[in-house]
């Protein structure tokens, strides 16, 4: 089993793969992006945490008898981010 965790701009999503590459659970937490100036976009990294630890729980309430079985993890993040 895999772990994968995607940050978005609009969403956060974590999904469990098995061996075949086939969807066993998924899970996503929204992002919210500030514009406090004409042409910014700016996101609060700590938010990003939360919402991993939410949509990770999310997941491991979805299939917890395969929790144990998780052999890597895969992260990606969006684009422009610091």
């Amino acid at each position: 089993m895999y772990l994968g965790i995607d940050i978005g701009t609009s969403e956060l999503k974590a999904l469990i793969l098995n061996p075949q590459g086939e969807i066993v659970a998924s899970n996503h937490v929204t992002l919210s992006v500030q514009r406090p100036h004409p042409h910014w976009a700016e996101q609060d990294p700590e938010r990003w945490w939360q919402a991993c630890g939410h949509a990770i729980a999310g997941l491991r309430q979805q299939v917890p008898e395969i929790w144990g079985a998780i052999r890597a993890i895969g992260l990606s993040g969006q684009m422009h981010g610091a």
